[in-house]
């Protein structure tokens, strides 16, 4: 699932993406896909037809990540611990493996995972700050590539009501209820190098900041 708002030129992808992964995974697996359309207003929930709830509220990033999560747990009549969460954004588009892959590792013991990724449009310039910064030692949390088991999320509260670093928040609270978190290299999503965003902090402003420009922020 994954959030998206006014994402209608970026969506597309997003969900080709996901719709080539999901024939990868073993037809016993149930599966389900949720966009949460977010207040909308370029009609984005139109090209997820079937797929998309609607949320007309000012929720924070958290509450929105958080929205969609339950709506999925809603719909899935099965025990919490055979129930895998996977969370992408609109403006990313994941690997074939994605969710084999986080399949995976979840089957070798892991209660959440963290995956890589990698930006669409590189500067060399930037990508070389950008990997001084976060991937070297691969420490940050996207949550445009984040694989959760339900019952250790329920059991944290789920994504909390925060307005940037909602996933680093669950991860911390995942690790300190003694949850094993994961950090992975595979699988990767490839994510927009987007420099204005929505979510204070979020990668966008990392991303302007590393362009040595003025951080500018949408009002939301």
């Amino acid at each position: 699932r994954g959030p998206s708002r006014n994402a209608r030129t970026r969506i597309r992808g997003c969900l080709r993406g996901l719709m080539t992964a999901l024939r990868a995974v073993p037809a016993a697996i149930e599966k389900s896909i949720c966009v949460v359309a977010d207040r909308w207003v370029d009609g984005t929930a139109d090209l997820a037809v079937g797929l998309a709830i609607v949320n007309d509220a000012e929720l924070t990033i958290g509450e929105v990540r958080d929205l969609g999560c339950r709506h999925v747990l809603t719909t899935l009549d099965h025990p919490r611990n055979s129930v895998l969460l996977l969370n992408t954004d609109a403006d990313s588009v994941v690997t074939p493996d994605w969710i084999t892959e986080h399949l995976r590792l979840v089957a070798d013991g892991a209660d959440a995972v963290a995956g890589m990724v990698e930006l669409s449009r590189k500067s060399p310039d930037v990508m070389t700050r950008y990997a001084a910064v976060v991937d070297r030692a691969h420490v940050n949390v996207y949550g445009a590539n984040l694989a959760v088991r339900a019952d250790a999320y329920r059991a944290v509260g789920g994504f909390g009501a925060v307005a940037s670093g909602e996933d680093h928040d669950l991860w911390r609270r995942l690790g300190a209820a003694g949850y094993r978190c994961r950090r992975a290299t595979e699988p990767t999503v490839l994510t927009s190098a987007r420099r204005t965003g929505r979510a204070p902090g979020g990668l966008a402003d990392l991303l302007r900041t590393l362009h040595d420009e003025p951080i500018i922020r949408t009002v939301t």
